[in-house]
């Protein structure tokens, strides 16, 4: 069975840093990791995405110069390094897993089936 489990979140000051970590376990082939946040009252929005494969990386807007994604093959992890933190980035983070064998979308999280229970980032003084 494939799980996705995130780490990391917490309460921190504006201007902070985070660093969210997603671990992938089970019987699965994954393409590509993607980061994904959902504000209260808000809609799930993308936040940055990572092929296993290759170099591709995305990034939203709004995090662009802030946030950093990277990846350790090996263990199976995917990292968001949250830098530079505001109050707008307050909200629920969850990593969702793109298997091979289907396209994918990191904006939309098309082609994502696989999630985990998230992990909850509040940025506030």
């Amino acid at each position: 069975q494939v799980q996705l489990v995130e780490s990391g979140g917490g309460l921190v000051q504006p201007g902070g840093s985070l660093r969210l970590s997603c671990v992938v376990s089970g019987f699965l082939d994954v393409r590509a990791v993607g980061w994904f946040r959902q504000a209260p009252g808000k809609e799930r929005a993308d936040v940055s995405c990572i092929s296993l494969v290759d170099a591709f990386t995305h990034y939203a807007d709004s995090v662009k110069g802030r946030f950093t994604i990277s990846r350790d093959n090996a263990e199976n992890t995917v990292f968001l390094q949250m830098d530079n933190l505001e109050p707008e980035d307050t909200a629920g983070y969850s990593c969702a897993a793109a298997p091979f064998g289907a396209s994918y979308s990191c904006s939309s999280g098309y082609g994502m089936p696989y999630w985990g229970k998230g992990t909850r980032v509040i940025v506030s003084s």
